[in-house]
């Protein structure tokens, strides 16, 4: 799934979205009425539906599937009597109420019931006496589970959930006063999700998991759940291919388990890569990005002032060629390719605009004439290429105006200035210059910043500072305007990982600064970098992909020898940390109970591009970025 397609299966974004397209065609592979035309319906799901589907089909895919509409279950809707309409709802109380509520007012012609996860039997039984009482039990025309509760990313990334992620997030997980049924419900979850997942891939998974985490008891019900399925034969959802693809994996792939407690560093880290800029700086979620742009300055009668500032959405997806390609890229390379593709853009528009000029010449001397000849073919070809050269505008904009405003964000708080210093600090080289003129630094960062560069030189020190120099950094800190609340919490956790392990090593490679950069700032260039340093990233595996690493080769190591082993497949559960396979897994499932960074994500990208025929999928409860994160901590930390 990463590198390469997959050989054996299709990608999970793949059997997600034709599981999707099968239930909008009334679960049948293709239906079109009598004249080839899809049939027309209507969809309606809750937010959770809403959430699957959105990264996955675009409006114009879903009006080419016959969607005339897609309303939120709990809107105000009205009647459309001659339609059938397709939901995609969780099976909660209130959606099932209202589900029950229209069929009550007839609403639609036909009804075909599609659950995100596995209906109770007591509320298929209350939609039944609602569909009798309201006499429309013939037009219930489908009841379905769908088991598509998770959200894909990429090919290669998906999380849990997207509304209600408080519920799994890092600070639920680890509230002190968190009580056990509280916590039976959390990784209650996470399991029906993590479920849903394997449904949908069509394969049943050999767990390893770290011991005493709450990875271990998501490990525990997961073993639980995917054994009883297997046991019931006739009802297993792992039988045969569910998609029909044909394709079928022989090796089983390996679900690696981990804790988010395992690495608190890599969260916080500022990063340099294009994808994990744009979500720690800007708004980014659901492969959507939202920017605000203001228009200008207005005169009013109290003098000019800035006018009001709009908000522009753009989606960054598979289909953006120049995404995909520059996603994991530093910085530095991403701004130059932006300015190459600008002026391949500006060559082929100015010849356009020269033949049209040509074009434009009178016949009356032999010249022109023969020019007009020549020039006919090019022009014809010019303008058969257009829709494509008006789409590469297209992205040439969108990425000018998302690189610029992550620009403007490295530029105002120095963001190249605090990843070079963590990523000193990780690994665990002398420092040019002291933690605390960083964070005495007023022209450098945010207190924010200055809390997440001090945060990861506590979590990495081998033995924490002396309490003179803790009180020494924490007015410097409280000077700067940050609040020490995530630091209370992160000296607790600290105190307790010291007895449970040691903290994770972040290897001891570090980036090279290559001088100023001097390829992109030549004038006419969209990006003047100047004073930015263009830091060349050195591959490093990251903890959770160097578990990963360990556990997917078979590697004897201490940090992943006492692992739990789970299979559901065999009879028993003998719970062992002994492997019963000896050989190396193609392909793995890494999951991050407790919440994920596209830094990791990214880190286990580069680390499988240098393994043939091998694929990794990450996947974790909820995906934050630094912000996000302190905010859980300092929640934490004042309890």
């Amino acid at each position: 799934m990463v590198g390469s397609k997959m050989a054996a299966t299709a990608s999970i974004r793949d059997r997600q979205t034709v599981a999707l397209k099968r239930m909008l065609n009334f679960n049948v592979p293709h239906v079109k009425n009598s004249t080839g035309e899809p049939v027309w319906k209507v969809l309606i799901y809750d937010r959770f539906g809403q959430d699957i589907i959105s990264p996955l089909l675009s409006v114009k895919e879903l009006r080419d599937m016959g969607i005339t509409l897609h309303l939120l279950l709990h809107s105000d809707r009205d009647p459309i009597p001659d339609v059938p309409a397709v939901y995609f709802v969780m099976p909660t109380e209130e959606n099932i109420d209202r589900l029950c509520q229209d069929l009550r007012n007839q609403l639609y012609e036909s009804y075909y019931l599609n659950f995100i996860s596995a209906i109770s039997r007591s509320k298929l039984e209350d939609i039944a006496n609602a569909a009798l009482a309201a006499s429309a039990v013939s037009q219930v025309a489908k009841v379905f589970d769908q088991y598509l509760n998770f959200i894909t990313l990429e090919e290669d990334m998906f999380v849990l959930c997207n509304q209600n992620k408080e519920l799994v997030s890092y600070r639920a997980i680890n509230r002190p006063d968190i009580t056990d049924t509280e916590m039976e419900t959390v990784m209650d979850t996470i399991v029906d999700s993590l479920f849903c997942f394997f449904v949908t891939l069509g394969a049943v998974p050999i767990i390893r998991c770290s011991r005493g985490t709450a990875a271990e008891m998501v490990a525990v019900k997961l073993d639980k759940k995917l054994r009883e399925n297997l046991r019931d034969a006739r009802n297993s959802l792992f039988t045969g291919d569910p998609l029909g693809t044909g394709q079928f994996s022989f090796q089983r792939p390996l679900l690696v388990l981990v804790d988010r407690n395992i690495d608190l560093a890599t969260p916080l880290h500022h990063t340099w890569t294009y994808q994990a800029l744009v979500h720690d700086v800007l708004d980014f979620h659901l492969n959507r990005v939202n920017l605000e742009e203001s228009t200008g300055m207005e005169n009013s009668p109290a003098g000019a002032r800035p006018k009001r500032k709009n908000m522009k959405s753009y989606d960054l997806t598979p289909v953006d060629k120049f995404w995909q390609k520059h996603k994991g890229s530093p910085f530095p390379e991403v701004a130059e390719s932006v300015q190459q593709e600008l002026e391949s853009y500006r060559a082929q528009e100015d010849e356009v605009k020269r033949l049209k000029s040509i074009m434009g010449l009178e016949g009356e001397d032999e010249g022109a004439i023969s020019m007009l000849s020549d020039n006919t073919a090019k022009l014809t070809s010019a303008v058969s290429s257009l829709p494509e050269l008006l789409e590469k505008k297209r992205l040439i904009d969108l990425h000018t105006n998302v690189a610029t405003a992550v620009l403007e964000h490295i530029k105002a708080r120095k963001l190249d200035v605090y990843f070079e210093y963590e990523e000193k600090i990780m690994s665990k080289t002398t420092l040019d210059k002291s933690l605390l003129d960083v964070i005495s630094d007023p022209d450098a960062g945010t207190p924010e910043d200055k809390m997440r560069l001090f945060l990861i030189y506590y979590i990495s020190a081998q033995q924490a500072p002396s309490e003179v120099d803790l009180e020494q950094y924490k007015k410097a800190l409280t000077d700067a305007g940050c609040s020490l609340s995530p630091l209370q919490y992160i000296k607790q956790w600290k105190a307790f990982a010291k007895m449970a392990s040691t903290p994770a090593s972040y290897g001891n490679t570090t980036t090279k600064p290559m001088g100023l950069l001097s390829r992109v700032m030549n004038t006419g260039s969209q990006f003047v970098m100047e004073g930015v340093k263009n830091l060349v990233l050195k591959q490093q595996n990251l903890p959770v992909t160097r578990i990963l690493d360990n556990l997917m080769e078979m590697k004897s190591n201490p940090e992943t020898d006492d692992y739990r082993y789970f299979d559901p497949k065999m009879l028993r559960s003998n719970d062992s940390s002994v492997p019963r396979n000896k050989s190396p897994f193609q392909e793995a499932i890494v999951f991050v109970v407790g919440g994920g960074n596209y830094i990791e994500y990214q880190n286990l990208v580069d680390y499988i591009k240098a393994k043939q025929g091998k694929h990794i999928l990450y996947g974790c409860s909820e995906i934050f970025n630094a912000t996000q994160f302190i905010k859980q901590l300092s929640q934490l930390g004042q309890k």
